[in-house]
Order: structure tokens, then sequence, then C-alpha cells
């Protein structure tokens, strides 16, 4: 141990030795404060600025160009990057169905559109973008309706708004005459349901009407109660429950023309009630199939998902400016009978159904209302083939309500599902002229049509045909278009329900005037004939 440290001890001299040289060589009058002041007087914070001063604004633009396209892209869910990553090819159709139904297979191995792939508008690659275009733009094709009123049993006035083939290939269609000769008329009708605080106007209602016009169906709008610009005439109004306006002009098509298949198709709300009067009724429907596009299935989870992120809240208050538009339509009406002054105030769906809805309804609470309202719980009970379409990329109607496993236990339901689509959208195509559920539907009742598997159910149907809904000719009310064009059905003595036709003039929707609604044209005062 001495041997070591003797070897070592040299070696630290010099190292303390040279120290003490060094600190030494250092002049001793040198000053140190003046540098340590220099020293602390200098941000590193200022040399920051000083050398982000140098660089050109134009690379400041562009990187906060860069990072708002990346937030952009991802608030509103765009997936053109995944679309181009893929060549551009689409995602394929996700079918759900019951595996032990003949039907159902017979169905989906003739329907070739549902075995392939939807790929959505390259410039429309985001459900908000294509939502917001079918709102604003939508391209609806030019077309003009004919329409009947019809006059339910509480007095209530609904609109129905025809398209039949010869209306979009020219000429003058003779089906809407109330001649006896055309009560053996054999043409499919397929009835419309819309959404929320839509009409016959509503773009994707004139896609589809049109497309199907054009494949010779003959096609009825049924627009709510109050919209379609014809007035409350009762105290009764739509919600997405009602299904008692639905199963009427079900039965009246049926008994004005029993040798027409009858088909229906419910969008969005419509959708929604649409399930539930399949559900309700069960094998006694006179329909022979049907089509649910978007439908919120879940009330419940709908409103809780609406209100769950800022994107889905404008949505929320978006619809919610629809329904106060529609109730300040109708308020003469709604001012009596709910809340007036919450529906004024109301900023979301919720506060509306509160003050409104739940009201005239007779619900305890709103979320009674949507529970008791909600499609799902009648899923099992539907009886027709029935073809759902939903995206799972919808804004409004949330994927996590769709009722999957209910869809696969029914042998007549085909749950189609698309990882993109939007809300009622499904634009696809360069120049968006066209919509994919459109053409599905399209192909799916004509599937249906000449389906064996069908053929059973009409025969059956047949043997139990609904008492007649009798016409009150002597008893019609007139009408009285309003200053603002809304048509109100006037009558001073109660009667039963009848269909008003005042199909001798076209009711146009055109694309300046949607949002105003059906008016009345070249009648006199009082402004209609009755048959």
């Amino acid at each position: 141990m001495l041997s070591i440290y003797s070897l070592d001890f040299p070696l630290i001299f010099f190292f303390i030795s040279f120290s003490l040289f060094s600190l030494d060589s250092f002049p001793k009058s040198m000053d140190w404060e003046p540098l340590a002041a220099a020293k602390a007087s200098i941000s590193p914070y200022d040399l920051l600025f000083q050398a982000l001063a140098l660089i050109p604004f134009s690379h400041y633009f562009f990187a906060a160009s860069f990072l708002f396209l990346i937030f952009l892209y991802s608030f509103l869910e765009i997936h053109f990057l995944q679309d181009l990553l893929t060549l551009f090819r689409g995602d394929p159709v996700t079918l759900n169905y019951n595996s032990c139904s003949e039907l159902a297979q017979s169905v989906v191995a003739n329907c070739k559109i549902l075995q392939g792939r939807y790929l959505a508008t390259p410039w429309l690659s985001s459900p908000h973008l294509q939502t917001a275009f079918l709102s604003f733009l939508g391209r609806p094709p030019p077309l003009t309706y004919r329409r009947h009123l019809f006059r339910a049993f509480d007095g209530g006035t609904i609109a129905l708004d025809w398209l039949t083939y010869t209306d979009v290939v020219g000429g003058t269609s003779c089906m809407l005459d109330s001649s006896a000769a055309l009560k053996g008329d054999k043409t499919p009708i397929v009835i419309v349901i819309p959404g929320l605080t839509s009409d016959s106007a509503a773009a994707y209602v004139k896609h589809l009407a049109f497309n199907l016009a054009r494949q010779g169906w003959n096609v009825v709008v049924s627009n709510h109660r109050g919209l379609g610009g014809v007035s409350l005439t009762s105290d009764c109004c739509y919600n997405a429950g009602w299904t008692e306006d639905l199963r009427k002009i079900i039965d009246h098509i049926r008994c004005e023309y029993p040798e027409a298949p009858l088909y229906a198709v419910g969008t969005s709300i419509g959708a929604n009630i649409l399930v539930k009067y399949l559900g309700e009724d069960g094998a006694n429907t006179p329909l022979v199939g049907a089509a649910a596009i978007c439908s919120p299935w879940d009330l419940l989870i709908c409103d809780r998902f609406i209100n769950r992120r800022p994107m889905q809240k404008l949505y929320d208050r978006a619809l919610t400016v629809g329904l106060q538009g529609y109730a300040q339509l109708h308020q003469s009406i709604l001012s009596r009978l709910a809340n007036w002054e919450g529906i004024e105030k109301s900023s979301s769906l919720r506060d509306f159904d509160n003050h409104a809805t739940r009201v005239l309804r007779k619900f305890e609470t709103v979320d009674t209302y949507y529970r008791r309202s909600s499609s799902t719980n009648y899923v099992e009970n539907v009886s027709v083939p029935l073809l759902c379409v939903s995206a799972l990329d919808d804004p409004v109607c949330t994927s996590e309500a769709i009722p999957w496993d209910e869809c696969r236990l029914n042998e007549n339901i085909i749950l189609a599902t698309t990882p993109h689509g939007g809300h009622l959208a499904f634009y696809e195509g360069i120049t968006a002229s066209s919509i994919w559920w459109v053409r599905v539907v399209n192909e799916f009742f004509g599937v249906l049509r000449t389906s064996p598997h069908i053929e059973g159910r009409k025969k059956m149907q047949g043997s139990t045909m609904p008492k007649p809904l009798q016409s009150s000719i002597d008893q019609a009310p007139y009408l009285n278009v309003m200053e603002d064009g809304m048509v109100t059905a006037m009558s001073n003595e109660q009667t039963d329900a009848f269909v008003e036709d005042i199909s001798n003039e076209h009711t146009t929707h055109s694309n300046k005037d949607e949002a105003s609604g059906a008016k009345c044209k070249g009648f006199d005062c009082p402004c209609s004939r009755t048959h």
C-alpha cells in the first residue's frame, strides 16, 4: 500500500502546483463584476426573439397554414389521405343479417351495389363536408310534384306530393286522377317519410323521388304536419315517435290502389318513425318492403352524442333553429298548447323537446319521450323485408345507437353500414351528382319486386284489406291561402278523413324556392276543387 501511494504522490504534487501557477497567471487587478452584470442584463428570451425576428414572415405564414390545415383535417374528420393511400378504391359495405334467412341471402346475392364498395366524392371526403353540401347545395334534379291534401280524423292536414314516371320523362300523369278505372293500377308505389324538418323540397328527397320515378315507380312524399307549405289545422303535431299519420296514409293509399304493391322509405327521423310503425303493426302492415336510411334508432343515445363534442353541438344548434322556425310558422297554435317562451329561448334539441314536444304529447320527462319513441325497441317485431343503411361517421345519428344484434336476429332485416357517408349524404362520383344510398334503395326494391319470397305476403295482404276511408264529397272544406303562402283547410263541420286533390295544378319545388315550400297557384278563391 505504501509503495503505491509513493508512486502516485508526484502526480498529485504536479497537479496542485500547476493549478496554483494557473491562478497566479491571471492579472490580480481583473474586475469580474462588469462581465457578470453584462451577462445578467441579456435575457435568453431576448436572444430567442432576436433570432426569431431574423426568420422571414413568409415562413411563419406557411407554418401557420400547415398547422391550420392539420387542425382542420382532424376537426372535419377528412379522410382524403386514407382514400389516396387506397388508390380511391373505396371501402367495402359491411352487411349484417340473419344467415339463416333465405330472403336475406337471396336479396343480398342479387344486390350488386351492396356487395361492392362506397367511395365518397374526393373533394367531399368528410362527413361534415358531405352533410353541409347536402344541406346548402345538394344539386337536386328539377321536378314537379302533384299534390293531394289528406285530412286526418282529428282535422289535421297532410300534404301528399306525388311523382310518377310520366312526370319525369314528360307528359301528363293520369295516375292521380280519381277515376275508378285506375283502381286496378298495379304500378308499385313508394311512400317517402322525410327527416325532422324536411319535406318534399329537400334535396335528398328529390334525388330519391326522381330516381325511383325514372325507374317506373310511383312515388308519394308524405310531408309531416305543418310542413310542405301546409299549416297546422288541428292541435296535433308530429314528433319522432308519432306513427299514426303514417299508418293512416298507408291505409288510405292501399284502399285507393289495392292492386299496387306498397313500399316505404324513411330518412333520419322519418326512418325512426317507419321502423317503429313496422314494429308496432308487425305482419298487419300493407307494406311489402321498406328501407330506413340514417335512422337515429335510440333517441336517448343520440341526444347524449349530439351534445358531446363542439362539432356535434353545431348540428344540435342548427336543428334547434330549424324547429324554432317550424314553431314560428305555427305560433298561433303552439303558443296556446306549449311553453312558447321556452321554445323561443331553446338552445338545444333537448330544450325544445322539453318545452314543446314533451308538453304536446304529455310525456313526464324528455328522457321518457326519447325512450318510448326510439325505434330500437321495435326492431324484433319487424315482419317485412327492411334494408337499413347507416354511415359509421354520421355526425348526427351516431353508430353507437345501432341495434346490431337485434337487426342480426331478425330474418327480415338487412343492415348495411359504410365507414363514411355523413348524414343522408353519401355523395359519389367526381361531380357529386348522385347519392349512393338512393341507388341502393332503387336496386333493393327492384330485387324485392321480382323476388318469389314476397309473393306469399302479397296474397296474404289481399285477404286482409282495411276498410276504406270515406271521402266527404259534400262536406269537404275549402282551402285558404294565407299571405305567407301557407295553405289552411277550413271547415264548419267535423268530417271524416278525406283526400282533396289539387293535382289540376302542379305543386313545383324549384331550386330557387326550396326553403319556402309549396305554394298554391292558379286557383280561384276559395282555391280548391273537391273530388
